[in-house]
C-alpha cells in the first residue's frame, strides 16, 4: 500500500507500508491491504506505520483525517509530535 502523511506545513512520510494503525474518533483501527474505501476523522493519539522488515514509524497527533481508496492512503494530520523513525 502507498501512503502520504501530510501536515499543514510539510510531508511527514510518503511511501510503502504494510499496515497503518490510527486513533479513530470511535476507537483505534488498523488499515491493511485491500481495506474497503473509507474516510474517517481521527482523534488525539498515536499513529503507527508498519514498514517492510518489521520497521515502524510512530508519532502522536492532535487530530486529523484518513482516506483509503484502492490501497492508496492519505493521512492529513495536525499537531504531530514524538516522531520516531527507524
Amino acid at each position: 500500500m502507498n501512503i502520504s502523511v501530510l501536515t499543514p506545513d510539510n510531508s511527514i512520510y510518503t511511501g510503502e507500508v504494510q499496515s497503518v494503525k490510527v486513533p479513530g474518533v470511535s476507537g483505534a483501527f488498523t488499515v491493511l491491504k485491500r481495506h474497503m474505501p473509507i474516510v474517517s476523522s481521527l482523534a488525539q493519539g498515536k499513529v503507527t506505520l508498519s514498514l517492510e522488515g518489521g520497521k515502524q514509524i510512530t508519532f502522536a497527533i492532535e487530530k486529523g483525517f484518513i482516506e483509503v481508496t484502492n490501497d492508496e492512503i492519505s493521512l492529513l494530520v495536525q499537531g504531530v509530535s514524538d516522531l520516531q523513525q527507524p
